[in-house]
This record gives structure tokens, C-alpha cells and sequence, in this order.
């Protein structure tokens, strides 16, 4: 049986769409299509269900689903075996900018000693862009803050959001309050909107950027103040407390997003580092046993 028809096989099963997993192979999407049809023409059976609006496995497909991948991972075992798998391979990967400065300085010395001929590619962005650039396979691997749940998504645990100011401000001393976000589609400036909104405190957006440069700066500055994880407050600034008459933000989940189908040694062993370097973070609560997986395996 071929091991390149199973590989998109699986692929189509965990993207759900042809789409979805020419890009995650580097195919166009026909390509894709006539694979999974010379895989069906070799089993005699129908692999999947296809609909204007979703792609499903059948019957026989979702017995396969389990073999195919067995039969992968027993690929790539034995070209690793006989030295066939390239660790110089490159990992495309994505997270927030005040996520990369968090965890690279430990992530980057602790992978390289693994895999010194890794190539690494970092792409910042906003967490939910970041899904959608992973979700149309153009990413391999992104840590994010979970905006809504996805077939991707494994939860890795929680962190607490504050208020942060200039370490000499008084929010008592503003009879509006200056906000700092960033732009729409993020869940920090949704829960610090939500909140003020259950309160009497007047505020006004400031000002608004997508680097947390552009954010940093007026709050260090002592003209305005922002929400944040403890892990990124910038220097010069302390977190408000409950007990100085701002509201309570809760907590965002922290995801980490990988590759469909095909994994190799080298992008295990990447996340694996990720998962450990995440959870060793001391703001960081990690999941309880029952909800310790979102996505599908």
C-alpha cells in the first residue's frame, strides 16, 4: 500500500478538507483529490463522505484511520532507523510576541541542543490570526490564547489576567480611565471591556496597536493602563489589584496548535519542549485530568 496516499489520507481525515490538507502537503487541492480516489479505487470503498459543506469519513474510513497511521509512524521509525530523516528540517512556527519573549530564551538552547541543524521560522501575530494562518496549513506548530474552541486546539492550562500600570499610577486619581489595547479580535481587550462594562467606571480606548511596543509605551508612561498576563508586565509597571476598585478579569486558556497528519521526531521533540517550558511557568495552572484535551487524536 502507498505510505504517500495514506499520508494524505490521514492528512484529509484530521483537516476535514481537501483544502485544508493540499496546503498542509504542499499540493493543490485535485492533487489531493486524486490520491484519496486512487486509495479508494485500491480498498474498493468509498473513504469519505463529501457534501458542498464538509468533508467525513465513512465507515470504512474510519476503520482505516488507525492502520494508516500506524503504518506511518512504522515509516518514519524505520528511516530514522537507517538515518533517513533530516533534523535540518524547517518548523514554522507561531505565537504572540510577549509569548516568544516569555519562552524562546529557554525554548530556542534547549531544542538546538536536540536538533542543532533545526531551522526554525517565527511568525508574531495576535493569537487568533495566528489559528487562522495554521488553520490554512501555513503554520506547523502555534501557541495561542484560546478565543473559541477548535478540532486543533490541545489545552495546555490557564493564566490569570491583570490590570497593569505605570508603578506611580492611581487609578483612584483617573476620573476616566485611559485604556491601552489591542485591536478587535482579542480576548485580553473583550474580558477588559466586558469588565469595566459590569462596573460604574467610566474609560475611554487611547490607545490601540497590535505590538505590544505600541501598548507598552503610553503605560509606562503613566498615560493609560492595559491587561495583561503576570508574565509580561513591562518594566516600570506593577499589577492593580482587585482592592484598588477595578474589576476582576478571569482567566485565558492557554492551546498549543500542531500539524496534522505527518508529524517527524523533530516537531514531536519541538512541542514536547513547548508543552514542558509552558507548564513550567509559575503563572501557568495546568488543566485539570478531565479537561486536559481538546482536540481530536
Amino acid at each position: 500500500m502507498d505510505t504517500e496516499l495514506l499520508r494524505a489520507f490521514v492528512t484529509v481525515a484530521e483537516c476535514q478538507g481537501f483544502s485544508a490538507a493540499g496546503k498542509v502537503l504542499h499540493r493543490t487541492q485535485s492533487a489531493v483529490s486524486l490520491q484519496i480516489k486512487r486509495l479508494e479505487d485500491q480498498m474498493g470503498k468509498a473513504l469519505f463522505e463529501r457534501t458542498s459543506r464538509s468533508v467525513m469519513l465513512t465507515g470504512p474510513g474510519e476503520r482505516l484511520l488507525p492502520y494508516a497511521r500506524h503504518m506511518l509512524k512504522l515509516e518514519d521509525e524505520a528511516r530514522e532507523a537507517l538515518g533517513g530523516l533530516s533534523r535540518g528540517e524547517l518548523i514554522r512556527f507561531g505565537t504572540s510576541e510577549e509569548q516568544a519573549a516569555t519562552y524562546l530564551p529557554r525554548l530556542l538552547p534547549r531544542y538546538a541542543e536536540r536538533y542543532p541543524a533545526a531551522r526554525l521560522e517565527v511568525h508574531c501575530n495576535i493569537s487568533a490570526s495566528l489559528v487562522e494562518t495554521f488553520q490554512e496549513g501555513l503554520l506547523d506548530v502555534v501557541l495561542s490564547i484560546r478565543h473559541a474552541p477548535s478540532q486543533s486546539g490541545h489545552l495546555l492550562g490557564w493564566e490569570p489576567m491583570v490590570w497593569v500600570a505605570a508603578a506611580d499610577v492611581r487609578p483612584e486619581n483617573w476620573e476616566v480611565l485611559p485604556l491601552a489595547l489591542n485591536p478587535e479580535g482579542c480576548i485580553f481587550r473583550a474580558h477588559a471591556l466586558a469588565s469595566l462594562g459590569r462596573t460604574k467606571r467610566r474609560w475611554q480606548l487611547r490607545y490601540v496597536s497590535q505590538s505590544p511596543t505600541g501598548i507598552n509605551l503610553p503605560v509606562q508612561a503613566g498615560l493609560a493602563m492595559t491587561v495583561k498576563t503576570p508574565r509580561s508586565v513591562p518594566e516600570g509597571c506593577r499589577i492593580i489589584g482587585e482592592e484598588e476598585g477595578l474589576p476582576p478579569l478571569g482567566q485565558v486558556e492557554i492551546e498549543l496548535h500542531r500539524r496534522p497528519g505527518h508529524t517527524s521526531e523533530a516537531l514531536e521533540a519541538f512541542c514536547q519542549e513547548i508543552e514542558a517550558i509552558v507548564t513550567e511557568n509559575e503563572a501557568v495552572a495546568s488543566p485539570r485530568p478531565t479537561e486536559s484535551l481538546h482536540r481530536n487524536d
